[in-house]
């Protein structure tokens, strides 16, 4: 079972399973389409993807206009963002943190025109996600992580970079 709760996005959901827990160690079921059908989110995944970082790395600002993401931690502990990129949206360039850990198992359904990144806090990090659409190079894009135009809050000021995510452009 999912409780899925509204974010300060009608279109992103913030997404909690069951974890059963006992002597032994905990279960969570991380997705089940009747669950999630049940609940009003009828998406059909076609990829999974996994990404491991160590302490302060930052991947993202990525985006593009056509691929749902179900995202969470499986391991650690991230801060992880989204950003309204839409243009013609009442709250373009407003962004909102999630704390995703291996503990509360929180997910988040992030829609097409929104941009994603998340910040490593712990040691080390497994980030799981679902893609609706197949990786497209061309229609990516990617938005500075400290761009001015949406100053988004980072718990870090020198965070480890990759090298597409480090010459990312500043939103004109």
């Amino acid at each position: 079972m999912i409780t899925v709760s509204n974010t300060n996005f009608d279109e992103v959901k913030l997404i909690v399973p069951s974890i059963f827990e006992d002597h032994r160690g905990l279960y969570v079921e991380t997705y089940n389409i009747e669950d999630y059908f049940r609940n009003n989110i009828k998406l059909n995944f076609v990829r999974d993807d996994i990404s491991t970082s160590a302490k302060d790395v930052l991947r993202g600002l990525h985006y593009d206009n056509k691929t749902w993401k179900l995202i969470h931690c499986m391991y650690g502990k991230i801060y992880f963002v989204v950003c309204d990129m839409r243009k013609d949206s009442k709250q373009y360039l407003a962004w909102q943190a999630f704390i995703l850990t291996s503990n509360n198992r929180h997910q988040v359904l992030v829609p097409p025109g929104f941009a994603n990144a998340h910040l490593v806090l712990s040691d080390q990090c497994i980030f799981h996600y679902k893609m609706s659409e197949y990786y497209d190079p061309e229609n990516e894009k990617c938005v500075r992580w400290n761009d001015p135009k949406v100053n988004i809050y980072w718990p870090v000021s020198d965070p480890v970079l990759s090298e597409k995510d480090s010459k990312a452009k500043m939103l004109v």
